[in-house]
């Protein structure tokens, strides 16, 4: 490299929750590694993300980090940017062996926020290294054990925490409906559930893809 060309990395964000992907931890993420670029005069030649990948999942089994991997190989640029490392990996275990992984085909990983975590292979940086890892795997540890309580101490007052919401919160009206035409009985006899499903289409009352109500979710409004 000449001494007037920037040296030239690539970003790699993680997200670990379809939740993430939605909100700001992607910005964030490429904000922190685009300030080390800026401070250290490199360039950014490409970003790759994995999306909704935990930081205890093997390195080799995330399409976005084989996709980085594949770019990597295949041209001159040999140095991948996170924003911490528990971006790269949030288990100590996978940590480690993606990091000599990477070593071992000559790329250079550094972490945004401290960039000698991965430089230097010494005793005292893996210990170092190994502790940050740790830590990060225990906070996520406590936060997962946090949540879990939370949730079970709403269950126990009987409000509902997780799954998909009944249709008879989100759509009252149309359950009252169905109930309706269910006990209304035209000549001929009862309406069917697709009869049922039909008349709620009428009447403005579709599900949340905009079609008529399944027979079976027409059943659980009966129910």
């Amino acid at each position: 490299m000449k001494n007037n060309e920037k040296k030239q990395i690539v970003a790699y964000l993680r997200t670990s929750s379809a939740t993430n992907v939605e909100g700001d931890s992607q910005t964030r993420q490429l904000a922190a590694i685009e300030a080390y670029a800026k401070a250290a005069g490199a360039e950014i030649v490409a970003t790759f993300t994995d999306d909704a990948v935990k930081g205890a999942d093997a390195i080799e089994s995330r399409p976005g980090f084989a996709a980085m991997m594949e770019r990597l190989l295949s041209n001159g640029c040999r140095t991948i940017v996170v924003e911490t490392a528990s971006r790269f990996a949030r288990d100590l275990i996978v940590q480690e062996v993606g990091f000599e992984m990477l070593k071992a085909r000559g790329i250079e990983l550094i972490a945004a926020d401290s960039p000698t975590a991965f430089l230097d292979d010494g005793p005292t940086a893996v210990l170092i290294r190994q502790v940050l890892g740790a830590v990060s795997q225990f906070e996520k540890s406590m936060l997962v054990s946090k949540l879990k309580g939370a949730r079970d101490r709403k269950r126990a007052t009987g409000v509902r925490v997780e799954g998909r919401r009944p249709l008879t919160e989100t759509n009252p009206e149309a359950v009252a409906l169905a109930k309706q035409l269910h006990r209304k009985r035209p000549k001929g006899g009862q309406r069917s559930l697709r009869e049922i499903s039909a008349a709620l289409a009428e009447a403005g009352h579709l599900n949340s893809s905009g079609k008529p109500f399944s027979p079976q979710s027409i059943s659980n409004m009966l129910t």
